[in-house]
């Protein structure tokens, strides 16, 4: 197996905060590979780190086989960048930002014409490809970005967050583009913090935790490892919430949580179900909600890690404003 990205030991440090402290990653050459975890788990600092924008202090890591340190130069002519907010000039239209890109990348004026007029019908923007990039809306903007990072046809691709923000359809457009870019044999580096979104796309997903790889699996071994199903009970009566966590935790064994009136807890059967309603009926609870759900990002992160993922943790961005 050949690998795109491989990583060993990266440590990155802003002051008396570690962002990455010893990350390892292997990523094979022609699929997606999902870094999942909350804000400020280093995911993006592993971006950076990746994509040359920043330097590890300890570690060692190649992308294209080229040393990110030493071959930084070879590195980015190899790579694009998809940062979690469009970085497109929106005072220009679309066909001039990818104009703009492709100059600068040393195609001819004719080539790099020929590339946006490509990009622009790939990405479905070329009825809006006169209009200026500050009247496109939010998923045109994050598809016109992505288009801007191809323009150099690059081998691996970084995709830091690439869909926050988005509305649904957005999020689905942008996943097919993603799952055609591999299609064609390039490599996806993904950093989300959706279960859903790591699920859709990526073959492999390292979690990230405080700056750490905590994990590492296919979705569904990941699944496997908290409980793969989620049994979720809301009683009509929100009185009766101490009475189904005790019915709850016996039938399955494990220990529920309660969240905004609905009991959750981690299961492995299915059987359970039956027997948690069977228990309900008994008990003459009315419940609003009983179902068994896919593991969600919050209830990964508690069986991994203890913790909930902290969503007002500080981001990546700001870990590097921590500078002494």
């Amino acid at each position: 197996m050949t690998y795109a990205i491989r990583a060993e030991g990266l440590v990155r440090r802003f002051g008396a905060t570690t962002a990455l402290a010893g990350v390892d990653l292997a990523v094979p050459t022609g699929t997606v590979f999902g870094l999942l975890g909350p804000n400020g788990a280093g995911k993006t600092t592993a971006v950076r780190v990746l994509a040359t924008l920043l330097a590890a202090d300890e570690g060692h890591a190649t992308v294209g086989g080229y040393d990110v340190r030493r071959d930084a130069h070879r590195v980015r002519q190899l790579i694009g960048l998809t940062g979690q907010y469009a970085s497109v000039d929106e005072n220009l239209t679309g066909t001039e930002n990818l104009l703009l890109i492709g100059r600068l990348l040393g195609m001819s004026r004719g080539d790099a014409r020929s590339r946006a007029r490509q990009l622009l019908a790939d990405f479905q923007l070329t009825d809006a490809a006169e209009r200026a990039a500050k009247t496109y809306s939010g998923g045109m903007r994050r598809r016109l970005d992505l288009a801007a990072s191809l323009v150099g046809r690059p081998q691996v691709l970084f995709l830091d967050e690439p869909t926050t923000g988005l509305d649904p359809r957005s999020r689905n457009e942008l996943w097919d583009i993603v799952r055609n870019l591999v299609a064609d044999g390039v490599t996806v580096l993904l950093t989300t913090q959706y279960l859903e979104e790591a699920d859709q796309l990526a073959g492999e997903i390292a979690v990230v935790d405080h700056g750490r790889v905590i994990a590492q699996g296919t979705p569904e071994e990941l699944k496997a490892r908290t409980g793969g199903q989620v049994l979720a009970v809301r009683p009509i009566d929100p009185a009766d919430l101490p009475t189904v966590l005790a019915i709850t935790g016996e039938v399955t064994g494990a220990a529920p949580e309660v969240a905004q009136s609905t009991v959750a807890v981690p299961v492995n059967d299915p059987a359970v179900l039956p027997a948690v309603v069977r228990r309900l009926d008994a008990a003459e609870i009315a419940v609003a909600e009983l179902a068994l759900r896919s593991a969600s990002l919050d209830e990964v992160f508690l069986s991994l890690t203890g913790h909930r993922a902290e969503q007002d943790a500080p981001t990546d961005a700001d870990l590097e404003r921590i500078l002494v």
